[in-house]
């Protein structure tokens, strides 16, 4: 099949008869046409759309063995040369979106992609595991599927570990396993995007101690966002309107995060991918270049974000004047330090890869670890400096029927001008000033 198009995503989608919970309502049908989730569904189909145009595919696309396309982070890297090509294709994706989907498709097909190599890895349990996630890459990488992954046990009682919560009743665990698969009872919290994702992926997160009460915690499997039992909690929207003038940001990439509810949930065997070894479950990322590859996603996707604001902060301080001023100069020329930085440990991470024993590319750890720790920590300067920039004029601005009606847009184009913009386009840019 290959690179699916935005509408073929979107109509397979609808088709799916998820339980989502939403502010009160259950959702079972057309998800991507709910107002909650209609957004960022469409954010996420034209990414689709793009490995279709002519002018992004040959970045955003490769040629699989069998001769169809796919997307390029479905592509082993053998050499540095194929990180930078997946790289290019993930900055087209982080670009589009200036950084702010954290969970496009590129990021859990990364994680796909490094375990299908590890064989070796795989066979310190059972080769079976290995050949089975092997296979489910090939299908997700075949069938462009949109996976998404949920990550920690819930917050109940930190002082104990997982298994002792609630008596041992609250984290997903295997309650049985039988000739055909195992079943699934318990949740898991921060399943991004996962009302609008094909498949939900269940790796190991939180470190196991490895003592027996920890068997059946130990897993790794892939479910279907509809299978029977399965059903998700998700937060409220920040996207209050729909209006991508008003919420420009929230209108299109509000990706929604979940806590996931397993409720005597059936995975058949041919989507478990581990079970016990808690020791395994501990080595999972590293030992088989996912955390790696994952990680270059991750940097990729926040050098776009790091860009935007520096551009951000860049419109509005042209746009009013204070460009030349040396505070907002300060200010600018760190974002500038910033970028450069990310970039140059992006840069480090390719130039120092190293083939691993699967024979897959690896980038230079240790700089992908610094920048995936940095950067937290440095963007929150970010919405700082553009508050500090903007200032007062990010209060009482007009929305944009204000600006469509003939008896107010008179004092919008003479009140709220800037030195460069009329009144109706310095409100837009403050907009989405303030929506960052």
């Amino acid at each position: 099949m290959g690179i699916r198009t935005g509408q073929e995503y979107l109509d397979k989608l609808n088709s799916m008869t998820p339980h989502v919970v939403y502010n009160g309502e259950i959702i079972t049908k057309n998800i991507a046409d709910h107002p909650a989730f209609s957004g960022v569904a469409r954010t996420y189909a034209r990414l689709f759309d793009m490995q279709h145009d002519p002018q992004y595919q040959d970045q955003l696309t490769y040629i699989t063995e069998k001769g169809d396309r796919a997307h390029t982070s479905f592509m082993v890297p053998k050499t540095r040369e194929d990180l930078e090509r997946r790289r290019a294709g993930m900055s087209l994706w982080a670009q589009d979106s200036n950084g702010f989907l954290g969970r496009s498709g590129d990021y859990m097909n990364s994680s796909l992609t490094a375990l299908s190599t590890a064989k070796d890895f795989f066979a310190k349990a059972d080769p079976k595991f290995g050949e089975r996630i092997e296979k489910y890459y090939e299908w997700c990488r075949d069938n462009d599927i949109l996976a998404t992954h949920t990550l920690i046990p819930p917050q109940v009682n930190r002082a104990v570990k997982g298994t002792e919560q609630g008596g041992g009743q609250l984290a997903a665990r295997v309650i049985e396993e039988r000739e055909d698969g195992i079943i699934v009872s318990g949740a898991r919290m921060l399943a991004t995007i996962a009302p609008i994702a094909d498949e939900m992926l269940v790796f190991p997160s939180t470190v196991l101690r490895g003592d027996p009460a920890d068997a059946p915690y130990s897993y790794a499997f892939a479910v279907p966002n509809d299978a029977p039992g399965l059903r998700y909690i998700s937060r409220v929207s920040y996207d209050q309107t729909g209006n991508l003038f008003d919420e420009p940001l929230a209108a299109r990439y509000e990706e929604m995060d979940c806590v996931v509810i397993f409720d005597n949930v059936f995975i058949p065997n041919d989507r478990v991918f581990l079970l016990g070894h808690p020791e395994l479950c501990n080595a999972w990322y590293a030992e088989t270049g996912a955390a790696a590859l994952m990680t270059h996603q991750v940097v990729t996707r926040t050098i776009a974000k790091a860009e935007f604001f520096l551009g951000l902060a860049s419109e509005i301080a042209e746009s009013i004047g204070i460009e030349g001023f040396q505070h907002i100069e300060v200010d600018l020329a760190e974002l500038i330090v910033d970028v450069e930085i990310i970039k140059a440990l992006m840069t480090t991470s390719e130039a120092k890869a190293e083939l691993n024993e699967a024979g897959m590319m690896v980038p230079y750890w240790p700089a992908l670890n610094a920048a995936r720790n940095w950067y937290p920590k440095i963007s929150q300067r970010f919405p700082q400096i553009i508050r500090k920039f903007a200032a007062s004029g990010l209060m009482a601005l007009p929305n944009e029927a204000d600006i469509h009606n003939p008896e107010i847009v008179g004092d919008i184009d003479m009140y709220l001008q800037s030195a460069t913009q009329t009144g109706p386009e310095r409100t837009r840019l403050f907009k989405l000033a303030h929506d960052a």
